[in-house]
């Protein structure tokens, strides 16, 4: 019994499964911090921590702009 044929018929298959096509569309099309934003938003249970750290994140990012001025 010649399992040759047999073998590489799975493994074209199993290779065919696993290929992704360039059509398929996001999920979602808004940005990592929109969603954040919109979380915190939300009444769900921690959202007011996103707010938070997104407030936080909001200030080292000014802070360090700043900084990068300062350097110049």
């Amino acid at each position: 019994m010649n399992r040759g044929p047999l073998l590489l018929l799975l493994l074209a298959s199993l290779t065919a499964g696993c290929a992704k096509s360039g059509a398929e569309k996001p999920a979602s099309t808004l940005t990592e911090a929109q969603r954040d934003s919109a979380i915190a938003r939300s009444s769900l249970p921690g959202a007011s921590v996103v707010g938070r750290a997104l407030d936080v994140s909001g200030r080292a990012a000014t802070r360090a702009a700043g900084m990068d001025t300062l350097a110049r």
